[in-house]
């Protein structure tokens, strides 16, 4: 019963599990209950989450990518970053034909919490991995901490910039610039393909030429310069499964973050809302098993 109501609050709102164990086995239990016991059980989760490898061990012929970011949640202290995590191997996302495809397994942290901690936790959960060097590949948007953190920590790993984002901050340029939109997203459309191959060394003249009197010019130049050590894209595109955008930590936001803990109305203090993290961390993390081991713990009072 314990189990099952750790389940229900760690995928739906307290005030509809109730509601879900009484459609299900006809057991009326009340929210304030399913939160003391998911809380409880999160809160003694912190004692093994990520604690081990949970993916296999990389190939030789396999690289290990890790993505990492951060995103937004209300707290009784304000709006506060949880930091996600999300590591998996080539060989995931690569069908059988050799083609990429959806990432099949990948292990997942979560950490409500200053940069520091989540720094040290990455790194206990990558040292799990082994001396992997160039095997390892980064991918993560221009965030400085980030970009700091892999070049103190992993100075042989290969860190990409995500090619999606250094788009992004093409086009916030392009439109500022521009007043023919036509022909800012055909100089956009050829300035991509630069970039694609690998030459933004050349975009970035590109841009200077234009004589642009924009805040954004300014902006995307620093941009581009303080990366451009992260945006050979053609070398990337060579290695492993040749991903080269941070999709999969977007998605991971979306099924550890934002599905169970951005719903309408939440507010989380510091200490629940990282139990919670735990939870959904262990189940995406295909670990419910050593949830199923704690409810031999008494934790009736708790209950």
């Amino acid at each position: 019963m314990q189990e099952l109501m750790v389940y229900a609050g760690t995928s739906e709102c307290y005030e509809k599990c109730n509601e879900i164990i009484d459609k299900f086995i006809d057991i009326k239990v009340s929210a304030a209950q399913v939160y003391r016991v998911t809380n409880c059980y999160g809160k003694e989760s912190a004692k093994f989450v990520n604690a081990e490898r949970t993916l296999e061990p990389v190939k030789k012929s396999e690289v290990l990518y890790a993505e990492v970011d951060g995103s937004m949640i209300q707290t009784t202290q304000g709006w506060k970053e949880v930091k996600v995590g999300r590591i998996f191997t080539s060989g995931s996302c690569i069908d059988p034909n050799g083609k990429a495809s959806w990432i099949r397994h990948s292990q997942y942290s979560a950490q409500l919490g200053g940069c520091a901690e989540f720094e040290n936790l990455m790194e206990n959960i990558l040292e799990n991995y082994g001396n992997l060097a160039k095997r390892l590949v980064f991918i993560n948007d221009g965030a400085v901490w980030i970009k700091n953190w892999i070049e103190d920590a992993y100075p042989t790993a290969v860190s990409i910039l995500d090619y999606y984002h250094a788009c992004e901050h093409l086009h916030q340029f392009t439109e500022a610039h521009f007043k023919d939109k036509l022909v800012g997203q055909k100089w956009a459309a050829k300035q991509k393909e630069l970039l694609l191959n690998s030459e933004v060394g050349k975009v970035i003249k590109h841009i200077i030429k234009l004589k642009s009197q924009t805040s954004e010019a300014e902006k995307l130049i620093q941009y581009y310069q303080s990366n451009i050590g992260r945006m050979d894209y053609s070398a990337y595109k060579k290695i492993g499964a040749g991903i080269i955008g941070s999709g999969a930590i977007e998605s991971a936001h979306r099924t550890v973050v934002q599905k169970r803990m951005k719903l309408s109305g939440q507010r989380w203090t510091n200490e629940g809302a990282q139990n919670l993290l735990n939870l959904r961390v262990i189940k995406m993390n295909e670990q419910w098993s050593k949830i199923i081991q704690l409810t031999k713990t008494n934790f009736k009072i708790a209950a």
